[in-house]
């Protein structure tokens, strides 16, 4: 299977460098679908614009720190019109990027989230969401609507400059300054700050999104994948309002440090022991964790990349199909909020799963 994400040679050192080659054309046949969620909630979704007036951007120091944020819920009709997953921009600059036709492509995935539905009125849990490093906050939506549809509120932020293409609300598409000089320590230290200040006006006395006041504000994680992921310790160490953690195959020196509240650690194969940063990241942290890899699991298996590279080639990859990477993702994010934001136990994390025989525990 070839991927459609592959990693340039500019790469964090959090990110692992896929071996795989990109799709060269897309065949106008093919139909690109996100998974239906599981749970038994519609889902409804919603994206603005957000400009935090105090703080220049890491990138483009003469602007403010702009964000683009789309808010995924559970809804209450199933009827609407369904999200488009990118705008022509952003698909575009990402299939010019990755060598893949035509540029639109990436504006038909089907999804299964429904555009400015009415939010159900009862309070839920927040589960914040940062993607990897230049990649669109879109290619989260499968463990999005998963969440939402089992009745949580999820916030994925669009860090500005830091994806090949952002669209707002205005037209205007940037793209990724940061990708001249990629700075793990610099991207995570910017997106703690980001995370925070999305908290600040989802969860203050104006909520910023219409629907803010069912978002119950202490009961809060933060998940994130590659960069995003890395992202995770530094920001529940700043913010006390995190109450748990996940970090998708994204650790470096900054996380190393380690937390006190409950962490998950899911990675690829080359991150079981013996991978320094998750060694040092495990020993530090005190709190509830759990460090597993997915047998057969690519950097961007924690992603819908290759299940979306998986549908345009025709050809799943064969040690882990990304139908099957998006299951686990979804499975164990969704058992870790469960356990450590609604208080359900959870015998997924009691030991290895016959149901998901590719996930192998580690030091537990």
């Amino acid at each position: 299977m070839r991927t459609l994400f592959a990693v340039p040679a500019l790469a964090l050192a959090v990110m692992a460098t896929a071996p795989a080659l990109p799709v060269e054309a897309a065949r106008d046949t093919v139909r690109l679908a996100l998974p239906r969620p599981t749970g038994l909630l519609p889902v409804g979704t919603t994206s603005f614009a957000l400009r935090d007036d105090a703080r220049a951007d890491p990138w483009v120091p003469g602007e403010r720190r702009h964000l683009m944020v789309t808010m995924w819920y559970p809804a209450r009709e199933r009827t609407g019109t369904a999200a488009p997953y990118l705008s022509r921009a952003e698909s575009a600059a990402l299939t010019a990027e990755f060598g893949v036709t035509p540029p639109d492509v990436l504006t038909h995935v089907r999804t299964n989230s429904l555009v400015d539905a009415r939010p159900l009125g009862w309070r839920a849990p927040l589960v914040v969401l940062s993607p990897g490093f230049r990649m669109p906050r879109a290619t989260l939506s499968s463990l999005a609507e998963e969440l939402a549809s089992r009745g949580y509120v999820v916030a994925g932020i669009g860090h500005d400059h830091e994806a090949v293409a952002t669209t707002f609300p205005d037209g205007r598409t940037t793209g990724c300054d940061a990708c001249a000089h990629p700075d793990p320590d610099r991207i995570s230290a910017g997106r703690a700050a980001d995370v925070s200040f999305v908290l600040d006006r989802l969860t203050g006395p104006r909520p910023v999104w219409g629907g803010g006041k069912l978002i119950d504000a202490g009961r809060i994680a933060l998940a994130g994948h590659s960069a995003g992921g890395n992202t995770v310790v530094p920001a529940m160490r700043a913010d006390p309002r995190i109450a748990a953690g996940v970090t998708m195959d994204g650790i470096s020196g900054v996380s190393a440090v380690g937390t006190d509240r409950p962490y998950l650690m899911l990675g690829a194969p080359e991150n079981a022991p013996g991978s320094p940063f998750w060694d040092r990241a495990w020993s530090a942290s005190t709190g509830w964790k759990r460090w597993l890899t997915f047998d057969g699991a690519q950097h961007y298996s924690f992603s819908d990349a290759v299940l979306l590279a998986d549908q345009l080639d025709g050809d799943p990859n064969e040690a882990l199909p990304g139908a099957r990477g998006v299951e686990l993702m979804r499975a164990y994010v969704g058992a870790f909020a469960d356990r450590h934001l609604r208080g359900c136990p959870e015998p997924l994390f009691d030991g290895p799963s016959a149901r998901y025989p590719e996930a192998r525990y580690w030091r537990p």
